[in-house]
């Protein structure tokens, strides 16, 4: 009997799901896109009951009457989901975009609190992070947190509220609050953040990852049968690099998503230097993901379309016409409204075009967009360590240009994940060796393809790189004295 398997991916902007077979060819893939509502002072939430509604509509969709042999979900991670015993919301998500607590990242910065974090687990947190989320609610919304069981990650909400289980995996429980173990939580972390007495919140923790069954309300809520096997974890961004086959260590990930996720399998928890990045456990003893998950990606490229009137399709267009260089016009692509969180944090990170004239077309901007965000990328793995090996896949990589000019830059070729739904092939393969069952993990992952990249552009670029790393370097001062100036004004 052919047995199948259901990935799940609740992510920031939209919920996929794929139904796999056994050699990991996908039977049917189908999405939902989800809203996030942007709150006063930089609030971004979501609502946990959308995604849950949209989980129950794609998984319905691509099941098509059949009863999958495993359901295995992942998500986004960061933010602060703070749910009742059930699984359901008892305020709505704060989300990993969320900024309303840079004032209180900021006195941690001034205090040494994130620097005495990252020496005890190797992250180091950013507004949207759970730790800063979790201490603004405290601060703010104190009566909320009473009235929680679980303050936690997206997917473990979601698996609570399909299963009644309380759990989380050790890719989301090793950042910020993990004891570098990758299996348990510090107590230096949580007194640092002033979060002892709110560690109740912080759900048990399950290696490799939680598993259970469907419970008949959540049965009901994917069409599924009752007492259907079903997993949670590792989060998305660990997923893809399992579905994107990364095994050794200096193997990596290039994610070009909403955000541009750069992570490297390393054999040693990284705790020294300047902060900078996270260190997310695997699960397996003596294996780690050094990642530098930044918050620039496709959104500043789609915010610089929007801005110019144009499509998607004009990447490539303008990548044909704009030679490299992009006619002198050079960006730092940090447009997120909560600031940069790696190679650096920075609350107050923006971004900046230079180099612009008469003479500059719309091409030049979309060509020096590109290029900016592979400087960041190659920032990132310079910051994790180095990579002796890429595995690039996320919505970027359709523009097979684009991804040129990242290889071009980073000096490395570039294994194009096999698709679809990487992450939730990665869930998949997590689910199953949890479970002891045998997938063909090397058919499971086999690229797709290879983009070279090329030696005399390389050459070009380390240039360009420099530049880059100059203009971040002089920019940084400017960042916190802009937002002073912005604040008398108000």
């Amino acid at each position: 009997m052919t047995r199948t398997w259901l990935g799940i991916d609740a992510g920031t902007s939209v919920v996929k799901a794929a139904l796999f077979d056994d050699e990991g060819e996908a039977l049917a893939v189908a999405g939902r896109p989800l809203e996030l509502v942007h709150a006063a002072d930089d609030g971004v939430e979501q609502d946990l009951d959308a995604i849950v509604a949209a989980i129950g509509d794609v998984t319905r969709e691509v099941s098509a009457g059949q009863t999958p042999h495993v359901v295995a979900i992942t998500g986004q991670g960061d933010g602060c989901w703070v749910t009742d015993e059930a699984g359901r919301a008892v305020r709505p998500a704060l989300s990993w975009l969320d900024g309303r607590a840079g004032g209180i990242l900021g006195r941690w910065n001034a205090e040494g609190v994130t620097e005495r974090v990252f020496r005890v687990n190797g992250t180091t947190v950013f507004p949207g992070a759970p730790g800063p989320l979790l201490a603004w609610l405290d601060e703010h919304e104190p009566d909320v947190l009473d009235r929680a069981t679980t303050a936690g990650a997206c997917k473990d909400a979601v698996f609570t509220r399909l299963t009644g289980e309380r759990a989380t995996d050790p890719s989301d429980s090793s950042m910020p609050f993990g004891d570098g173990t990758g299996i348990g939580y510090s107590d230096t972390a949580l007194e640092a953040m002033g979060l002892t007495h709110r560690r109740d919140l912080l759900a048990p923790i399950t290696v490799p990852v939680p598993r259970g069954e469907l419970s008949d309300a959540g049965a009901a809520l994917l069409g599924l049968p009752a007492g259907t096997p079903i997993s949670s974890g590792p989060f998305d961004f660990p997923a893809c690099a399992r579905g994107g086959g990364l095994r050794a260590i200096g193997d990596a990930l290039l994610i070009v998503g909403t955000t541009l996720g750069c992570m490297v399998h390393v054999d040693r928890l990284a705790t020294e230097g300047d902060p900078a990045g996270f260190s997310v456990a695997t699960g397996e003893p003596g294996r780690w993901l050094r990642a530098m998950p930044a918050m620039v990606g496709t959104a500043s490229m789609d915010w610089m379309l929007q801005t110019l009137g144009l499509g998607v399709d004009a990447i490539d267009a303008a990548l044909a016409t704009s030679a490299p260089g992009a006619g002198g016009v050079e960006v730092l692509p940090y447009f997120a409204t909560s600031g940069e969180r790696a190679p650096f944090v920075d609350p107050h990170a923006s971004g900046q075009v230079t180099g612009v004239r008469l003479t500059t077309t719309r091409d030049d901007l979309l060509r020096a967009v590109c290029e900016g965000l592979a400087y960041a990328a190659r920032h990132c793995f310079d910051a994790a360590g180095g990579a002796t090996r890429i595995v690039a896949c996320g919505g970027g990589t359709r523009s097979r240009p684009w991804l040129q000019v990242f290889a071009d830059v980073l000096g490395v070729p570039l294994e194009l994940a096999r698709t679809p739904e990487v992450g939730a092939r990665g869930a998949v393969l997590a689910a199953a060796a949890a479970r002891g069952e045998d997938l063909d993990v090397e058919t499971w992952t086999a690229p797709e393809d290879v983009v070279e990249p090329d030696p005399a552009r390389h050459a070009f670029y380390a240039d360009g790189y420099a530049r880059y790393l100059d203009h971040v370097k002089a920019a940084r001062p400017f960042w916190a004295t802009r937002q002073a100036s912005a604040a008398v004004a108000r």
